[in-house]
C-alpha cells in the first residue's frame, strides 16, 4: 500500500480519536455540570479528599483538562486554594489514566454495542439528560473505534524502510522521546487520547518498548503544559495551580527517565509490552499522588514567590483596563471594518465585567475594601466604554444599501447597554450587599453558601460562553448559551426553595442572611439573562428562535 494512504488513514484514526475524545467530555459536562460544581464545591482545604474529587471527575469527564478548566473558576472565585486545586489536579491526572486502562480492554463486541446503545439515546431521548448520555456512550464507542482503525493503519507501517529507524532512536535516545511525547501530546491537546495512540503503536510492533515508557512519560508533561497553556490568562492562583502541576510531572518525568537510562530493563518476552506501557502509565500518576500531596504545602508558598498576584488596575499589567479604546475612526468609511472595531471594544468592555464578576464570592467571604473600590473602578471604565460604542456605531456611514450592516450595528449596540446593566448590577447591588454582609458580621448557613457558590460559577461560565458566541457567531454555540439559562434558571428556583425551606425549619443562619441570599439570586439570575441575549440575534437569523413566546390569539 502507497505510504501516503497509509499516513492518510492514520491521520483520520487520530483526528477520529480526538473528536471523540471531545464528543465525551462535552456531553459529561453538559449533562453533569451541577453535580461536578457540588463536587469541587465540597474539597475544602482536605488534599486527600480533593485528589479523590479530581480522579472521580477526570473519569467522568475523560479528562484531566477539562477538570483544570473546572478548577480553575473555583481557584479564581477564591472557593479553592492553590494547595486544594493541586491536590484536585494530581487526582485528575490519576483518573485520565484509569480512563486509558478501561479504553485500552480488548472486548470485540463492546464498541458496536456502545455505539447501537448511544445512538438510541440519542435519537429518542426526549430530555436533555438522556441525549447528553447518548452522546457520551457514542463518543466511547468512537474512541474504541479509532483505536481499531489506529491499529490497522499502523499495521504496515513496520515494512516501512524510515519508520523502524525513527523508532529504533527513540528507544536508544530517551531523553528526545520523552521531548517529543510532551510536544506529541501538547498538540494534540488530549493526553488519553495521546496515551492510547502511544499504546497502540507499541503493541503493533512500530515503537520499542523503551521509547514508549520516555513517551508516555513525555505525553504526562505535555498533559500538564496542556492547561498551563490555556490558563495563562488567569489569575495568579489559577497559574500557580497548573504550573505546579507541570513542575510535579516534568520533575517526576526526568527522575524515572534517567532511571530507565542508568538502569535499562528487558522485560519478559511473555509480557505483552503496550499493557507494560499503559500499566507504566498508571503507576506513575499513582506515585505523583501518593509523593507530591505532602510536598503541596512548600510547592504552593514557592509558586507565590515565583507567580506574584498582580493588581489588574497597576501600571504594567499588560494592557490596562482603563486605558485606550479599541475603537478606530480612520476606518469610519468602511462599515465592515468599523463593525470588527467595535467588536473587540465590545470584548475588552465585556473583559472589564468579567474582571468585576470573578472575585465576587471572595468579595462576599472577606468584604475586602480595597478590591471593592478596584471592582468600582471598573464599572466607571464599562461604563465609558458603552457610551462609545454607541457614539462610534451611530457615525457610521453604512449608506443606502446596507441594512445587514446597520442591523449588525444595533444589535452591537444593544450588547453594549446590556454589558453595561450588568456593570451597574455588580457595583450597585452585589458589592453592596458584600458590604452589607461584612459591615454587619452576616453568615451564611452551609447550604446557602455552597448555593450561591455554584451558581456563581454557572454565570461566570456563561459568561465566558457569551463571549465566543461574541467572537464565533455560531449557531450551536448560540443555542447552548440560550439553553443554559433555562437551567440556571431552574438551580436558581431551587435555591429559592430551599432556602424557604430552612427558614420554616427556623434556621438562624438562614433567617439572619434570608434578604442577601433572595438579592442574590434575582441578581444572578437578571445578569445571566443579559448574557445571554447575546446568542439571540444569531438563533433569530437562523430560525431557530420565536418572535414571541405569545400564543396566536386567533
Amino acid at each position: 500500500m502507497n505510504t501516503y494512504v497509509i499516513l492518510l488513514q492514520l491521520a483520520g484514526a487520530v483526528a477520529l480519536l480526538l473528536f471523540a475524545a471531545r464528543m465525551v467530555r462535552t456531553g459529561m459536562e453538559r449533562a453533569q455540570r451541577g453535580r461536578l460544581n457540588r463536587f469541587l464545591g465540597a474539597v475544602g482545604r482536605n488534599r486527600l479528599r480533593g485528589a479523590g474529587v479530581g480522579l472521580a471527575m477526570a473519569v467522568m469527564l475523560q479528562s484531566a483538562t477539562a477538570v483544570a478548566m473546572v478548577t480553575a473558576g473555583f481557584v479564581t472565585s477564591g472557593t479553592l486554594g492553590v494547595g486544594s486545586g493541586l491536590a484536585i489536579m494530581l487526582g485528575a491526572d490519576l483518573g485520565s489514566a484509569l480512563v486509558v486502562q478501561v479504553l485500552s480492554l480488548d472486548i470485540p463486541w463492546l464498541q458496536p454495542l456502545l455505539l447501537a446503545v448511544g445512538c438510541l439515546l440519542f435519537f429518542k431521548g426526549k430530555q436533555r439528560a438522556p441525549r447528553q448520555a447518548g452522546r457520551v456512550v457514542v463518543g466511547i464507542g468512537m474512541l474504541l473505534l479509532s483505536l481499531q482503525l489506529i491499529g490497522a493503519a499502523t499495521e504496515p507501517l513496520r515494512q516501512s524502510p524510515f519508520i523502524p529507524a525513527i523508532a529504533g532512536y527513540l528507544g536508544e535516545d530517551l531523553i528526545t522521546a520523552m521531548l517529543a511525547g510532551a510536544l506529541g501530546t501538547w498538540r494534540m491537546h488530549s493526553s488519553v487520547a495521546s496515551i492510547l495512540l502511544i499504546g497502540t503503536s507499541v503493541a503493533r510492533g512500530v515503537l520499542p518498548l523503551e521509547a514508549g515508557l520516555a513517551l508516555v512519560l513525555g505525553a504526562n508533561i505535555g498533559g500538564g503544559l496542556i492547561a498551563f497553556g490555556l490558563t495563562r490568562a488567569h489569575g495568579a492562583d489559577v497559574r500557580r495551580v497548573t504550573a505546579g502541576n507541570v513542575i510535579f510531572r516534568t520533575a517526576s518525568a526526568l527522575a524515572l527517565t534517567i532511571l530507565i537510562v542508568v538502569h535499562p530493563t528487558t522485560p519478559l518476552d511473555s509480557v505483552n509490552p503496550a499493557r507494560v506501557v499503559l500499566l507504566f502509565h498508571l503507576l506513575f500518576n499513582a506515585m505523583l499522588v501518593l509523593c507530591c500531596l505532602p510536598l503541596i504545602g512548600p510547592t504552593a508558598g514557592l509558586l507565590g514567590r515565583l507567580i506574584p498576584t498582580v493588581n489588574p488596575l497597576a501600571p504594567g499589567f499588560g494592557r490596562d483596563p482603563m486605558g485606550s479604546t479599541c475603537l478606530d475612526p480612520n476606518v469610519m468609511a468602511f462599515p465592515k471594518l468599523a463593525l470588527a472595531s467595535a467588536r473587540r471594544e465590545l470584548l475588552r468592555m465585556a473583559e472589564l465585567v468579567e474582571l468585576m464578576l470573578q472575585p465576587l464570592i471572595e468579595l462576599y467571604q472577606t468584604g475586602d475594601r480595597e478590591k471593592i473600590r478596584q471592582a468600582r473602578l471598573l464599572e466607571a471604565a464599562v461604563d465609558r466604554a458603552q457610551g462609545d460604542i454607541k457614539s462610534y456605531l451611530a457615525k457610521i456611514d453604512y449608506g443606502s444599501g446596507g441594512l445587514e450592516d446597520a442591523r449588525i450595528g444595533q444589535e452591537l449596540s444593544t450588547v453594549a447597554v446590556n454589558l453595561e446593566y450588568v456593570g451597574d448590577a455588580i457595583a450597585k447591588t452585589l458589592l453592596h450587599l458584600a458590604e452589607v454582609r461584612r459591615d454587619r458580621n452576616i453568615a451564611f448557613s452551609p447550604e446557602g453558601w455552597r448555593e450561591l457558590n455554584e451558581l456563581h460559577q454557572q454565570v461566570m461560565a456563561n459568561l465566558k460562553l457569551a463571549l465566543n458566541v461574541l467572537v464565533s457567531q455560531d449557531v450551536e454555540a448560540a443555542r447552548l448559551l440560550v439553553q443554559q439559562k433555562d437551567s440556571l434558571r431552574t438551580a436558581i428556583d431551587a435555591s429559592y426553595r430551599q432556602h424557604f425551606e430552612r427558614l420554616r425549619l427556623g434556621g438562624a443562619a438562614s433567617v439572619g442572611s434570608s434578604n442577601i441570599h433572595l438579592e442574590t439570586l434575582r441578581t444572578l439570575k437578571s445578569i445571566n439573562s443579559h448574557f445571554a441575549t447575546i446568542g439571540h440575534p444569531i438563533l433569530m437569523q437562523s430560525g431557530e428562535l420565536l418572535g414571541s413566546r405569545l400564543r396566536d390569539a386567533r
